[in-house]
Order: C-alpha cells, then structure tokens, then sequence
C-alpha cells in the first residue's frame, strides 16, 4: 500500500489511538477498579477502554473494549468527546469518549479489573483515575446535548494535569 501524498514524518508527533467509554443506567455509571498490575493507578476506578487495533475505526474498538471489559454487548455509543493527550514525548494519545446506555446486566470481569455500577452523584467518594473528574461530567453533558467536546492534556511540572477545554 502506497502512502504517497499522505506526507507522514515520523520525526514529527504521532498519538496512539484510545477509546474510553462511559455506560449509564440511571443515576450510576459503569466503572472499573483497575487490577493490582496496573502501577500508578491500580485499585482506581476508571473508564472503560482501551487501544483502537490496527485496521479497526473509534466505535468498533469502544464496542470491542466494554465487550472484553464488562461482557457487555453495547452496539449504542455516542462519540461525545476527542482529548488529545501530550505525554512529553512521542507517541501521544489521542482519546475518543463515547457515552453509552446499558440495557442488560450481566457483568463480566476481564484482565483490566473489575467492572462496578457506581452512584454518579457518589463518584467524589472514589478513588477515581486523575482525569475522571473532568472527563465524566463533560462526558455526560455532551450526551444530553448531543454535542462532542475538545480537550488537551499535558503534564506541567510535577507531573501535574493540565487540562485544556476548547469552548
């Protein structure tokens, strides 16, 4: 397959792509509580999501993801966020949020962790990973709106999140 005209540089910034889902069912979200492997954020709660595969577009991987996270079959997600995420080096990421509604209930744990129904007025009680404080709530309200937002996320000194929202 040529590439030619599509004017890649590896010597400029990439980003790796990712998903994370959010699944609601009337006041509580989908979350996992990472495993004990997981370094820095183990035992938080997190989104769900993973790596978009090679060949594979945002929404399949999403689906493909909360499948092998929570065994649970979401064919509707809205795409209602794109983050890109600086990390201080090359490959960055680029985050694709989708919002989606449960209908069945049968969980399933995978290797990430293990899938909990949490109290979204409740999540402050949480050890949520550093972003999901941003992220959930611009998350849901693009869901209600119909909308998509746009953040960046960089890291400043310490190691601090910097997040950026574009309005």
């Amino acid at each position: 397959m040529s590439l030619d005209g599509q004017r890649l540089d590896p010597d400029r910034y990439t980003v790796a792509p990712r998903t994370i889902s959010f699944i609601v069912r009337q006041n509580e979200i989908l979350l996992i509580k990472l495993a004990a492997d997981r370094e820095r954020w183990s035992g938080h709660y997190n989104g769900i999501g993973g790596h978009v595969e090679p060949g594979e577009e945002p929404l399949s991987a999403a689906r493909r993801e909360v499948l092998e996270e929570t065994g649970l079959s979401l064919p509707d997600q809205q795409l209602c966020g794109v983050v890109t995420v600086d990390t201080g080096g090359c490959p960055g990421i680029g985050l694709f949020v989708f919002v989606g509604e449960a209908v069945e209930n049968d969980l399933s744990a995978g290797p990430e962790g293990a899938p909990n129904w949490l109290p979204i007025d409740r999540l402050a009680d949480y050890d949520l990973v550093e972003d999901l404080d941003f992220l959930i709530p611009q998350a849901l309200k693009a869901q209600s709106e119909n909308s998509v937002f746009f953040a960046a996320y960089s890291y400043g000194t310490g190691g601090k999140l910097q997040i950026t929202l574009t309005e």
